[in-house]
């Protein structure tokens, strides 16, 4: 994953992100999940926070993915962005 072709969407629990994949997918965005916690302990160091995923779409659909996972998971945004 290359920071220039994808952007950060949606940052919770794996099975709000591993349903907001399937739901990406059926709209035909290309998505990748990163996890710095689990590849910390594979690594043998800490990183990132305990069942905190990350979720990032390609650039072009940026938009309409942050639409998708706020409709989804409302609670997960706050007023203030």
């Amino acid at each position: 994953m290359t920071k220039e072709s994808y952007e950060r969407v949606y940052t919770g629990p794996e099975t709000n992100v591993q349903y907001l994949l399937e739901l990406f997918k059926k709209a035909g965005f290309s998505s990748r999940v990163r996890n710095d916690f689990d590849s910390g302990l594979r690594a043998g160091f800490g990183g990132g926070l305990p069942g905190q995923v990350q979720l990032f779409v390609e650039k072009p659909h940026v938009e309409e993915a942050i639409q998708l996972a706020r409709v989804t998971f409302p609670e997960d945004y706050s007023d203030a962005e």
